[in-house]
């Protein structure tokens, strides 16, 4: 059976070799299967026939029953179009065709009753239908129906070339024809009844020629949990078999080194979530699995602490440390805060990034491959083939999104056995994505803020209250605070986003003019080193304003930035802004976030503003944009290419989700190797896709 699936698309009947070329070019449909799991996005309710009277004007699509009386050529600006008066017992209406008139004018018969379908315009008083589906209604009255009419992703060259919705809905009957229709079940029949699923031909036909809705509605139900239960299958056992064939160091000693900071020198007490992850941590680092976890946490929740909790861990047992930052700023940062955290204990860090002289590099090598340096901090640089440990036993990698796979092995072939990985991240994911895309990664959340942190009140103002808002900024500068103006940059068009940063930049300097107030810029074309400069003298409180493009979203902690104004607040996606947002809120006085738009705004962009002005939290954020902008987006250039999915979809199908993640994870915890005989079904689909990402291939 599956052999005959795998039959090339050419030879189904009425298919061809140019057509063949097109379904494969076009919509990577390359044989029976991928036809057959080439899944309709919508339906169309056919029971339904409207009189002209009933038509709205709102472009849907309709089924009208009524006789063309009347056929003329008209001549336009280019070329000619078709136009038929077209009736029934309550209007009249006009049906236009832009081509093909020879084939028309020839075909069609006047006064005979005909079922016209397709979307409605409306001009000058008057509806018509372009290039309407027609079909005489006695041919109609005699077809089978299918009430829930499928419509099939296409493109415009796939219609031009005659490949309409019509003819895809021949190609899924002539497929179901030459294949028996009869297909190989992919789920075991414990787990189909347990669910009440319907079989996979059942599946099949029911999504392509839907009986009525209540069908259709577990036809879907089943193919989206078939196809996340494999996805979730797949990425459970890797995590598994990662932890069974990767060992790690086991960090068995709570030491001198962690007990010492934790009693005498914590600056402040730990909040329940970060006591709750250190935990987590720790249970890691003493299994004899390397540990691969993903820290997330909301800007200002305490990332940092934990994180050197760890490497105090690492220290107690013998091992060094190491942690990554994405920028010179950011790496300095931690560097300055955690030397500080430990300026009372006895333990070696350094930092390593692109503007150390080469004769400090030598002895922070040297120090790194004797063992008396227990902790580097630095940026990429810490991956270059000259930076060699004696001992490497954890590295820990801020802003998760700023690094991909490749760089977290290189990390990994710094020592014999690889070191226990921690990778932290500001960027709050909603836990079914985390749990979707960092599959191979454990997932710990802090979801707690700082006690005396107070939460940042933020302001949508209208770029007609600019007055107002350079009022409210002199008198935040005179209680000795300090500002963020930050202006987007899209690709796009740099020239002209480059131009509202400069006239932006010009209008500050206006409003707030030397030598009483100073204004730094940063943006995108500086010198690195121009840059850090720049950044250098606002972190150290000797400019008053920072004026920037997004460069500034990762890291930078100045206590003393009470204000962030985001100007075209509109142009920014919400997780971008709520990073933004998190610069500001880091010492202990109140401050302030104020979104600056235009009056003309998408609904999108209320929706953003108004989350952004309701709440804080980052989480709750990541959920509406990930309704907002969808799955796709949200991972930037991800590293697992799962997302590919061709009918469920990971917001919506969230519940399907989960449990479709706890059946493959029931399976496998009694089952790891799946060698038992009753999950034979899931071992063979599991081998195949591990040769071939696209799942479809193997679950049909």
């Amino acid at each position: 059976m599956s052999s005959l699936l795998q039959t090339p698309i050419d030879y189904l009947k009425g298919v061809g070799t140019n057509r063949a070329d097109l379904l494969r070019t076009e919509l990577d449909i390359h044989t029976f299967q991928d036809l057959l799991n080439f899944f309709p996005f919508r339906y169309i309710d056919k029971t339904k026939y409207y009189k002209i009277r009933e038509l709205q004007r709102n472009s849907a699509d309709v089924q009208v029953i009524g006789k063309i009386t009347h056929i003329k050529t008209v001549e336009q600006k280019r070329g000619k179009r078709l136009v038929a008066d077209f009736i029934d017992d309550t209007g009249k209406m006009e049906l236009v065709w832009f081509r093909g008139h020879k084939w028309i004018k020839e075909n069609l018969k006047l006064n005979t009753a005909y079922v016209i379908y397709g979307k409605v315009n409306h001009y000058n008083g008057t509806f018509s239908m372009p290039h309407p589906e027609l079909e005489p209604y006695a041919t109609h009255k005699e077809e089978v129906k299918i009430a829930m009419q499928p419509v099939y992703s296409s493109t415009e060259k796939l219609t031009n070339k005659g490949i309409t919705q019509r003819f895809m809905g021949k190609m899924m009957q002539q497929v179901f024809i030459q294949t028996g229709a009869t297909y190989e079940e992919t789920l075991a029949a414990p787990l189909r009844e347990e669910l009440k699923l319907i079989s996979k031909t059942q599946a099949l036909r029911n999504i392509h020629f839907p009986k009525n809705s209540e069908l259709l509605a577990k036809a879907q139900f089943r193919l989206k949990f078939e196809e996340l239960f494999y996805i979730q299958l797949q990425m459970l056992s890797k995590n598994l078999q990662r932890k069974q064939r990767l060992k790690g160091f086991p960090f068995d000693q709570v030491g001198e080194v962690f007990n010492d900071f934790y009693e005498n020198h914590l600056p402040f007490e730990l909040t329940n979530a970060q006591k709750r992850v250190i935990k987590e941590i720790r249970n890691d680092l003493g299994s004899s699995a390397q540990m691969n976890r993903l820290l997330q946490g909301d800007v200002g929740s305490g990332k940092t602490i934990v994180a050197l909790m760890c490497v105090l861990l690492a220290i107690d047992n013998n091992f060094q440390a190491v942690l990554m930052a994405p920028t010179e700023i950011l790496a300095q940062q931690h560097y300055q805060g955690i030397k500080d955290l430990v300026a009372h204990l006895d333990i070696k860090v350094n930092l390593l990034t692109g503007s150390v002289k080469k004769s400090d590099r030598t002895l922070i090598h040297e120090a790194l491959e004797d063992g008396t340096l227990n902790l580097l901090i630095g940026t990429h640089a810490v991956l270059e083939d000259k930076v060699q440990f004696k001992n490497l036993g954890l590295a820990i990698i801020d802003e998760q999104h700023r690094f991909g796979v490749a760089q977290r092995s290189k990390l990994w072939r710094k020592n014999t056995i690889p070191p226990h990985i921690l990778v932290m991240t500001a960027t709050p994911i909603p836990r079914t994505l985390a749990m979707s895309v960092y599959g191979d990664l454990d997932i710990s959340v802090i979801d707690e803020l700082p006690p005396g942190r107070k939460a940042i009140k933020t302001v949508h103002r209208f770029d007609s209250h600019r007055l107002r808002v350079f009022k409210f900024i002199r008198d935040e500068i005179e209680k000795g605070r300090q500002v963020y103006v930050v202006y987007p940059l899209i690709q796009e068009s740099e020239v002209l986003d480059y131009k509202d940063l400069m006239d932006g930049y010009e209008s500050i300097v206006r409003d707030f003019p030397q030598p009483e107030y100073q204004v730094s810029i940063v943006h995108g074309q500086m010198k690195p080193a121009d840059k850090d400069y720049e950044m250098q003298r606002f972190v150290e409180g000797k400019t008053h304003i920072m004026v920037a493009t997004t460069v500034i979203e990762v890291g930078v902690n100045v206590p003393n930035a009470s204000v962030m104004i985001i100007e075209s607040a509109e142009r920014f996606g919400l997780s971008q802004l709520h990073q933004l947002r998190g610069r500001v809120g880091r010492g202990a006085e109140q401050s302030f976030c104020i979104l600056m738009t235009g009056h003309k705004l998408s609904d999108d962009s209320k929706t953003r503003l108004e989350t952004m002005t309701r709440t804080n939290d980052g989480f709750e954020i990541a959920e509406v944009d990930l309704k907002l902008r969808g799955p796709g987006d949200m991972m930037g250039t991800q590293q697992s290419g799962v997302l590919n999915l061709k009918i469920a979809d990971i917001v919506k199908d969230n519940n399907i989700l989960k449990l479709a993640r706890s059946y493959a994870y029931a399976i496998l915890k009694e089952d790891p190797s799946l060698s038992d005989d009753s999950n034979a079904i899931y071992r063979k689909i599991y081998k195949l896709l591990g040769k071939d990402k696209t799942i479809w291939k193997y679950i049909s």
